[in-house]
């Protein structure tokens, strides 16, 4: 048994020590296998990170310029490319909900564990409060049934959403898909149109700042603008490291998973630099650095709305809507992983008959919808999550590194290229943009900070005394526990 763990013990959701208690524990405690292929988990994959490609990303800009955030752009997909990879290789060797967490409590232990797990609940639980906010604004700005961004739209989102994965889980990522294709679809529609007006000289358009160093047309706030633009190059790809979360119920994980981490990737390397390149190039950087639809500002500019720039404006509501649902869904997995090792509330980790972790989504929910209607800044709430999104990205290729030099002989059915080396650059790249969020939006990494210290708080003095060793992510750390052990005598 792994130290500080504990079989469950005490009615009702904490059966008694021993087999036959533990066994109860986890039936209460499933998810249903088998749900989703590859297809819709690339789909999931994509979902997570399309709504970005329609606007918040286009703020970099206003923070490198067209060569500032062109940079961080790359050598942040560069850092997601090697996360992919690893993530590749753990998801296989421990296909479980548990996702980044689970990998991080072999390597790094329980303390680990719970850093890595808390910290992508921070980024899956405040980044579809913010989206909420963005569909409100879309949704008004569109007339759609004479509504205005304000609570009850909010409310609607969580309600008929959350709903939908209440379902089941099949039907969720079946949903996710269609809205993602057509999210997608839009986008290169939008990048056919765009390239019609398309004007190299516009790409470098925002006048240097003299007093920064090494600015230039190409670089107008310096060379620390492209470090301040990483967080705006993320946007691109914040999220696809979730599909692992989905691994209980994917078929055949171990073959599915490395699938669907390289083809959402690959496909979201493209929709990147189609959209970067067209929207930044039909009406020029400057126009649209602070643009809050800057898809529709690079096809219309100042003038009268076309048929296309309309349609735009309803896809991207679409992406919002894709990106919203599928990172609820990546939210309750890690909180259901988490309570059902008893990091979190047991509670938390029960599921319905339809085998959803029902508390798991409603609960986040209930904060995500308070968030979003108290705090009404979307901006904040997404840099709090970005935040979240690179502590755990650190961890996760940290855990990977630990993994193949502790545990070489460790089978693998899918290996990472380049192994410890790869994750290696995802590990420098990951505590750079970390740092990175510090530069942009200061208030929010230290509220980040703030909830950090009250989740470790819960964990030094309560949890981490009552984990359930009989939670999957648990018997394979003390499985590993119990092997080193064994070499030491």
């Amino acid at each position: 048994m792994a130290q500080g763990t504990e079989t469950p013990a005490g009615p009702p959701d904490s059966p008694s020590p021993g087999a036959t208690g533990s066994a109860a524990y986890l039936r209460r405690r499933t998810l249903r296998r088998g749900s989703a292929g590859w297809l819709l988990l690339t789909g999931l994959g994509v979902a997570y990170v399309v709504s970005g490609d329609f606007s918040g990303w286009n703020i970099g800009l206003s923070k490198g310029g067209f060569g500032g955030l062109a940079v961080a752009m790359v050598l942040m997909g560069v850092m997601y490319a090697c996360l992919v990879f690893a993530l590749a290789e753990l998801s296989a060797i421990l296909p479980t909900a548990g996702g980044g967490y689970g990998f991080a409590r072999r390597a790094l232990g329980t303390w680990g564990g719970f850093l890595t797990g808390t910290a992508i609940l921070i980024e899956y639980i405040l980044a579809p409060a913010a989206i909420s906010l963005f569909i409100g604004d879309y949704v008004e700005s569109l007339g759609l049934f004479g509504l205005t961004s304000g609570w009850p739209v909010y409310l609607a989102c969580f309600v008929i959403f959350i709903g939908i994965h209440l379902w089941g889980v099949g039907e969720a990522l079946r949903f996710s898909l269609v809205v993602t294709a057509i999210a997608v679809a839009a986008l290169l529609i939008f990048a056919v149109g765009a390239f019609t007006e398309f004007d190299a000289g516009r790409l470098d358009d925002i006048p240097a700042d003299p007093s920064a160093f090494g600015s230039n047309s190409w670089l107008p706030y310096g060379l620390l603008g492209i470090w301040a633009a990483f967080p705006f190059g993320m946007w691109f790809f914040l999220g696809v490291e979730g599909v692992p979360l989905a691994a209980e119920e994917a078929k055949d994980p171990v073959r599915s998973m490395p699938k669907a981490l390289a083809i959402s990737l690959a496909v979201l390397v493209f929709l990147a630099l189609i959209t970067f390149v067209s929207a930044t190039g039909a009406q020029g950087a400057n126009a649209i650095k602070e643009a809050g639809n800057p898809l529709v500002v690079a096809l219309q500019g100042d003038g009268e709305p076309t048929a296309l720039s309309r349609f735009v404006n309803y896809a991207g509501l679409a992406g919002l809507v894709a990106s919203f649902f599928s990172l609820i869904f990546a939210g309750s997995r890690q909180l259901f992983a988490l309570s059902r090792a008893g990091y979190l509330p047991r509670f938390l980790s029960l599921t319905n008959r339809r085998k959803s972790p029902y508390l798991g989504l409603l609960i986040p929910g209930v904060i995500g919808f308070t968030l979003a209607a108290w705090s009404g800044n979307g901006g904040r709430m997404l840099n709090v999550a970005v935040f979240g999104a690179t502590i755990s990205y650190a961890l996760m290729a940290l855990s990977h590194i630990v993994l193949r030099r502790r545990e070489p002989d460790l089978p693998r059915p899918y290996r990472t290229p380049g192994g410890a080396r790869t994750s290696g650059a995802a590990f420098v790249l990951a505590c750079s943009a970390l740092v990175a969020t510090f530069l942009v939006d200061r208030d929010a990494a230290f509220i980040a900070l703030g909830v950090y210290a009250v989740a470790l708080a819960y964990f030094a003095f309560y949890s981490r005394h009552r984990l359930v060793a009989a939670a999957p992510e648990e018997e394979f750390a003390a499985l590993a526990e119990a092997e080193a052990e064994l070499k030491r005598g």
